[in-house]
């Protein structure tokens, strides 16, 4: 049975509140090291990676927005402070002093984990019945594999 933010249990609402908040940090950490390579890369590749950089950091800038919205339908609380995202986050930061290689690296891998949280999110959802949030984590995961499969083709 679909469930919707009104009638999920407070155990479900919870489980999918922790999920997303997980989901939130990790996107934040990932859109502030997108936005740092953005702004540090050079090199042969510059032109192409300083583009894929901004659309990386300005898709997760508004999938955070959308993440945290949903867990304030689900009348949970948003985490919004940097250093609670940051200790949450599976996401690390990195300096931006890296080689592009380097950096296309560590936003594949961040891609990466993304899309396995946000997978993982998603199968919390559905367990609970919660369509909406799972709709949700489906469309994330997709953008994640995407980005990934960009950078990852970069590599070889």
């Amino acid at each position: 049975m679909t469930q919707t933010a009104m009638t999920l249990s407070q155990d479900a609402s919870a489980a999918i509140v922790e999920a997303l908040n997980q989901s939130v940090a990790e996107t934040a950490v990932a859109t502030m090291l997108a936005q740092n390579f953005h702004w540090n890369v050079t090199g042969m590749a510059f032109g192409p990676l300083h583009d894929l950089f901004q659309k990386i950091y300005e898709d997760h800038f508004i999938a955070q927005d959308d993440l945290a919205e949903r867990i304030k339908a689900l009348d949970g609380h948003a985490e919004g402070t940097l250093a609670g995202m940051l200790k949450r986050s599976k996401v690390a930061e990195h300096s931006g002093d890296a080689s592009d290689k380097e950096m296309i690296k560590a936003m594949m891998e961040a891609q990466e984990t993304l899309a396995s949280t946000i997978a993982g999110c998603g199968e919390i959802a559905a367990s609970h019945g919660d369509t909406l949030t799972e709709d949700l984590c489906i469309a994330r995961g997709q953008t994640h594999e995407k980005f990934a499969w960009f950078l990852r083709a970069m590599l070889r």
